[in-house]
């Protein structure tokens, strides 16, 4: 069978072919063309061997994912999917690996270190999928609330579980016909994520005679999962911040003959070990690690017993020669993760090819009924005027500690309920917003976005009734900041009186700031200033000593553990509730000011507020200061994420925009960062930059006569 590859203005690749399965091929042979590097990064990643070609520093990522088991918890997914997914998944690996030499040879990162493209396994997107969403539930952070209580006391646990900027974030929204111009619906958003280079969207079209679907997929990854429209029906989704991750407190011990056991609610049980070894490059010998199982889950903290922090006090007297030189037996504590792939053998992938075959609301409802990992909130319309907004994914219903911190694994209390818990869906009357906030969901999880970008896109919908695909862009970009009011609020409440001139004079512009955050202001650099000076003086407060230092836990969780971040996210909260005094916030808002006002005016907010990407492998000859100026904030509905206090540096911002029209697919509208091609030097490597920066979109084409046929087709 033959399939087509015909290319748009900007690269988009637009497939044809016979059938579903010669289509996924063919995803899977353009991908790799495209993104053969990116492809085996994330191949690499989700197997734990980046340190391999990445060197030391990717050390830690490898032995987190070696001793999760996600390459296995793959392989059981893997194995559980129907014969005609098995075989739609295997297509794709089948294009995959037909593809990545030609794309290989296109890459000059392969060059650079050394990296030859390896065989993909039916496998691997599922293991790609499981590392790349992972972290996304942030359970972590029951380490830092672990932390938090033990050090702080018991009335602090849920201080710093503000619904604040730390957690992931996307907008979405569907507008009902009734609202605009044409009658028809409108689905929009950007989902938010830490910006990659090459993107972690591809635009791409996927045509057969069965159904013919555009959208936005990620690369490794057969399908559309996230963001589609078929023509009749359009969904996207947003993260739901529900909690489906947990962590136990093992004990475990070990016998002479190397028999592990772990304490479980009915006593002690067999846990299954083995070693492994992470090779790192440049370095003589390989690390070696333990990979211990328990009932729970596979131990991720202290899984050797060789000292790295598990956290908590001591567990139950359990006897036994603990640690005793020339004992039988040793005892230890580590920490277990229980999550629901690794535990129902499910992540959802059936759900991927009846997305594509979808032609109304209800087909589309009806498929994510079977999603189990990461938990979205999914909107979708059609071209009938249905309408939906619902949670889907698989939460465990378990006791509310296990969403807090971490629990100990021998009380039968925080084991989890055969059944999951309901997902909540609502009406769409005019239209419904999702963003993060404490909504839908809110059942389900603990920490939520805080509600100003869901406020805020409200306001904005509200004032109009005949929306339409051009005009959403101004949703997309809006750059006001809604959080910055506490702040104000404590400045206008610092007296002139004592306040040098500078101060004084950095006051007066803020209280008469518009509070947008663009990147050609002035007065959005320093309110940044002023906020950056009053997070620094909050982290440094002697309420907060005891959390400067974290546990000792693992190199990959230290990003959720530090001080100085958490205080910044919660900084609406800190500055009126918590254990520093009001009078001691009263004196760092106004000590602020001065330090801000004895300063050099700090520049425009786009000159400090820049784009950081991350790159598996940094372009020889860019400059760091090469990457643009931005606007907005982490609480903008133009979310672009920094640490205030300590960088202002954004690497987290909109990972694509999209706006999905009901009425006419042509109308469509989307962009993401960079381009459609991961190969350095290629026109449309970074060709949609300039667009993304200034909040346009791309034209969505969708007829066969406007594009470019590629002349190597495969048969």
């Amino acid at each position: 069978m033959s399939i087509e590859v015909h290319r748009d203005a900007w690269g988009v690749p637009h497939l044809r072919a016979a059938d579903p399965r010669e289509l996924a091929r063919a995803q899977g042979l353009v991908t790799a063309r495209d993104r053969a590097w990116q492809l085996e990064v994330e191949r690499h990643r989700a197997q734990g061997t980046t340190a391999e070609f990445l060197g030391e520093t990717e050390t830690g990522w490898d032995t987190f994912v070696r001793q999760a088991r996600l390459a296995d918890t793959a392989r059981r997914c893997h194995d559980r999917l129907d014969p005609d997914t098995a075989a739609w998944v295997r297509a794709y690996v089948d294009g995959v690996n037909e593809g990545l030499a030609a794309g290989a040879a296109r890459a000059p990162e392969f060059a650079r270190t050394g990296l030859r493209p390896g065989g993909w396994e039916p496998w691997t997107p599922l293991a790609v999928w499981l590392s790349t969403h992972i972290l996304f539930a942030g359970f972590p952070t029951k380490l830092w609330r672990e932390q938090v209580t033990r050090r702080l006391g018991e009335e602090w646990t849920e201080l710093f579980a503000t619904d604040g900027p730390g957690t992931a974030g996307s907008n979405g929204w569907v507008v009902s016909g009734s609202r605009t111009a044409s009658g028809a619906p409108l689905v929009a958003g950007d989902p938010h994520r830490f910006i990659e280079a090459p993107g972690v969207y591809q635009q791409i079209r996927l045509a057969c005679p069965e159904y013919d679907v555009l959208g936005l997929a990620v690369p490794g990854i057969p399908g559309l999962a996230h963001f589609g429209h078929t023509g009749r029906v359009a969904w996207a989704i947003t993260n739901a911040m529900a909690d489906y991750q947990d962590l136990y407190r093992e004990r475990l011990r070990r016998h002479p003959d190397g028999r592990v056991e772990a304490l479980g609610p009915e006593g002690w049980e067999p846990a299954t070990t083995h070693t492994e070894s992470v090779r790192v490059k440049d370095a003589d010998v390989p690390v070696r690690i333990e990979v211990v199982e328990t009932a729970r889950g596979p131990v991720i903290i202290g899984a050797g017993g060789d000292g790295t922090a598990a956290g908590g006090g001591p567990g139950p007297d359990t006897g036994g020669a603990v640690g005793e030189p020339g004992g039988e037996i040793v005892e230890w504590q580590a920490i277990s993760l229980r999550h629901p792939p690794r535990v129902t053998g499910e992540l959802g992938f059936s759900v991927l090819p009846a997305l594509l075959a979808a032609r109304s609301v209800a087909d589309v409802d009806r498929a994510q009924d079977r999603w189990v990992e990461p938990v979205n909130v999914v909107q979708a319309a059609d071209a009938d005027g249905g309408l939906l907004h619902r949670v889907a994914g698989w939460v465990p219903v378990r006791d509310r500690a296990n969403s807090l911190r971490v629990v100990p694994a021998w009380e039968a209390g925080h084991a989890w309920a055969p059944r999951p818990a309901p997902t909540p869906r609502a009406d769409v009357e005019g239209y419904a917003v999702m963003a993060n906030e404490r909504g839908l969901a809110a059942p389900l999880g603990v920490e939520f976005a805080p509600p100003h970008r869901a406020g805020r896109i409200a306001d904005l919908l509200d004032a109009s009734a005949s929306w339409t695909p051009a005009a959403t862009a101004a949703v997309h970009t809006d750059t006001d900041v809604p959080s910055a009011r506490r702040l104000l609020r404590a400045v206008e409440e610092t007296a002139e009186d004592g306040l040098s001139a500078g101060a004084r004079a950095v006051r007066g512009t803020l209280l008469a700031w518009d509070r947008r955050m663009d990147a050609d202001s002035t007065d959005a650099g320093l309110y940044a200033a002023v906020r950056g000076a009053v997070v620094r003086r909050l982290a440094a407060h002697e309420a907060f000593v005891a959390l400067r230092e974290p546990e000792p836990y693992p190199e990959v969780f230290r990003p959720w553990l530090a001080l100085g971040a958490r205080v910044a996210y919660a900084l609406e909260t800190l500055l009126v509730a918590g254990p520093v005094p009001p009078g001691d916030v009263r004196r760092i808002v106004r000590e602020s000011l001065e330090e801000v006002g004895a300063a050099d005016a700090p520049p425009a907010w786009g000159v400090t507020h820049r784009l950081a990407p991350w790159q598996a492998l940094p372009d020889e000859d860019e400059d760091d200061a090469r990457w643009p100026g931005l606007a907005g904030d982490h609480d903008c509905v133009l979310s672009t994420s920094s640490v205030p206090g300590f960088t202002d540096r954004s690497a987290r911002a909109s990972a694509a925009r999209y706006v999905w029209d009901l009425a006419d697919r042509e109308r469509s509208l989307w962009v993401v960062p960079f381009g459609a091609s991961g190969v350095p030097g290629d026109p449309h490597h970074r060709d949609q930059l300039p667009l993304w920066l200034r909040g346009e979109l791309a034209p969505v084409v969708t007829d066969w006569n406007d594009l470019v046929k590629e002349e190597h087709e495969q048969n």
